[in-house]
């Protein structure tokens, strides 16, 4: 079990947390007047709803009883009235409470969006992009349901149950201490099944949680699950999870809709002893037949505001879960930020120090650079190579400050990294991934994702420079054309080169290429070390490569192994020293011998 799903269970096992109720109430405080507005109308509905008996006891008792039908007449209107009335403060009450609700869900879904945007690398590492959807969606939507719905519910339903008690003490003291008889049967009913209750809705959600995590694992995946095939095992997998979730939910369903039918036969219980204790009170001729008809209406309304305040508590449930889980990642912080007052980066030069620079990505973990020192000339081209693991990427992610050092500092034209804004760093950098993200949208948009204000001039520049004007110019709507999600409609060497012509078009002073060519074939990489020879020019970079033969040109090469740098020097003079490199290129060399003459036979 990862420990994004202890930490999950952890919170799932508190059902209330008084300060997370406290936080989602003060998403009301800026709809403040319309929820008074919506209070008013409540209130109001309440008290047309309350009246209703009073109206029928007064039709019986001054109308039938009496024959006189202009009573009947004029209780019959007013109930028509009441009813319009009625339909009236319903209607403004559901759109005013609705448009509330979905403003909050829109302010709570931005803000936790772009909260995530701002957190750092460690965040997302081993955390579920599917659970993490779910924060976003199924979560604030419980959130959204509660205060949509629940909060208003619980309001009207209580000052109802608060009215209907009131009333029946009013109409007679006596009859409602009989009705109350069966309170404690109630209370010690709903003690009972609550926590078993509010267990299995917690275990229902920690399986819904499970199935968004593995659904989306298995599309991010599909082409790996499909190529060993795999789709067996994982029907068998997710099979297991889904029915855990069926179990779960049905588990919860099962014991809430045990507790109800319970609930109305005690009701029922108190209606019997009420129409016992008041049949014999009518023909004692201490009440009348219109008043035992209102009371038993008054009771048959108070189950009803129970039975909506259980619901309101098991939204509360589902929302206090959610709010544990949405407010956890909100007040995580990021761990890189900017300094107060930080100011920006002035325009990079190029030049590049790591000066004692150590690093760990856990802090029971060993580090993975250690005294790690580099001096690096405004320009320079590095090619930085290695076995895997040795922390070549490590490197790079420390410039261009996804992690901060734990050790040392990082300077860039004698500036601390630390100590400007991110975005003035980042802006004025660039790097490009061995598997490059494609956004969804037109090729435009995603060359000019770098640089939106860029000309049509400097687009068709930039695309020219990286050869995407040769594949581009065989589309239909050229630039206009869709890449779907993951630039799903290109080739693995279109979404590289689209990935560089993005990174030239917003015209970087440093350029980080890890492992940018080591995915396409043979063919798309000679265009890419083509359009290198222009995105290089000018610029410091930093080159790591799997494929030696591709930085043979570059101005230092950087051997690095257990964190450190074990050679350094050009392409010629660590050929000529024999050492690891060498045999890394004549390792390479070799196998690509032996691969051709394989081919050739």
């Amino acid at each position: 079990m990862s420990q994004w799903d202890m930490d999950n269970e952890e919170l799932e096992d508190k059902p209330f947390n008084r300060q997370y109720m406290q936080r989602m109430i003060g998403y009301l405080k800026p709809h403040k007047k319309t929820m008074i507005v919506v209070s008013i109308i409540v209130v109001l509905n309440m008290l047309l709803s309350l009246a209703e008996p009073l109206l029928i006891r007064h039709a019986i008792d001054e109308g039938m009883l009496k024959k006189n039908m202009s009573v009947v007449h004029a209780v019959g209107f007013a109930f028509i009235g009441v009813r319009l009335l009625s339909w009236l403060f319903g209607f403004l009450h559901i759109r005013l409470i609705n448009f509330t609700g979905q403003s909050i869900l829109f302010q709570l879904r931005q803000q936790l969006f772009n909260h995530l945007q701002s957190l750092s690398f460690r965040f997302f590492d081993g955390r579920p992009t599917g659970k993490i959807m779910s924060r976003i969606t199924n979560d604030t939507n419980a959130i959204g349901e509660l205060i949509n719905g629940g909060l208003i519910t619980l309001m009207m339903e209580t000052t109802h149950l608060v009215g209907i008690v009131a009333i029946l003490l009013w109409l007679d003291w006596k009859l409602a201490l009989m009705a109350f008889t069966t309170f404690p049967f109630l209370y010690l009913l709903v003690s009972r099944f609550r926590p078993k209750v509010e267990g299995a809705w917690s275990r229902s959600r920690r399986t819904m949680a499970a199935i968004n995590g593995n659904v989306s694992e298995t599309i991010q995946g599909i082409r790996v699950v499909q190529a060993f095939s795999r789709e067996a095992v994982n029907d068998e997998k997710f099979n297991d999870i889904n029915n855990r979730n069926r179990n779960a939910f049905m588990r919860a369903i099962s014991l809430e809709s045990m507790v109800w039918p319970i609930v109305e036969l005690i009701g029922t219980l108190g209606t019997c002893l009420v129409l016992w204790y008041g049949a014999i009170r009518v023909l004692n001729d201490a009440l009348t037949i219109g008043l035992i008809i209102a009371f038993i209406n008054y009771l048959w309304r108070f189950w009803g505001p129970l039975s909506s305040l259980s619901k309101v508590y098991s939204q509360l449930l589902s929302a206090m879960a959610s709010a544990e889980r949405i407010f956890e990642i909100l007040d995580t912080e990021p761990e890189i930020r900017d300094k107060a007052n930080a100011p920006s980066m002035p325009t990079i030069r190029g030049r590049v120090e790591f000066d004692n620079v150590s690093f760990r990505y856990q802090p029971d973990k060993p580090d993975v650079i250690r005294n790690f020192n580099l001096d690096v000339r405004a320009g320079e081209r590095i090619a930085i190579v290695g076995p895997t693991g040795a922390g070549k990427s490590t490197i790079v992610n420390l410039l261009m400050r996804f992690y901060d050092a734990t050790g040392g500092t990082i300077r860039i034209d004698g500036v601390d990294i630390r100590d400007v804004t991110l975005s003035s760093l980042r802006q004025q950098m660039g790097i490009v991934l061995q598997d490059s993200f494609i956004f969804s949208g037109t090729i435009e948009e995603n060359l000019r994702y770098g640089k939106e204000d860029a000309t049509p001039e400097q687009l068709e520049h930039a695309a020219r420079s990286v050869r995407v004007d040769r594949f581009v110019e065989r589309m239909p709507d050229r630039y206009a054309t869709q890449v779907e999600e993951r630039g799903s409609k290109l080739s693995v060497g279109q979404r590289q080169l689209l990935a560089f012509g993005r990174v030239l078009l917003s015209d970087p002073r440093i350029l980080i290429l890890d492992e940018a060519t080591s995915s396409v074939d043979t063919e798309t990489e000679q265009h890419i070390q083509e359009a290198l020879k222009e995105l290089l020019q000018g610029r410091t970079a930093f080159i790591i490569a799997h494929r030696l033969s591709t930085i043979r040109d570059a101005d230092r090469i950087l051997v690095i192994q257990d964190g450190r740098i074990a050679e350094s020097g050009t392409h010629d003079e660590l050929i000529e020293g024999g050492g690891l490199y060498a045999n890394l290129y004549y390792n390479q060399f070799v196998m690509q011998q032996s691969l051709e003459l394989k081919v050739s036979g």
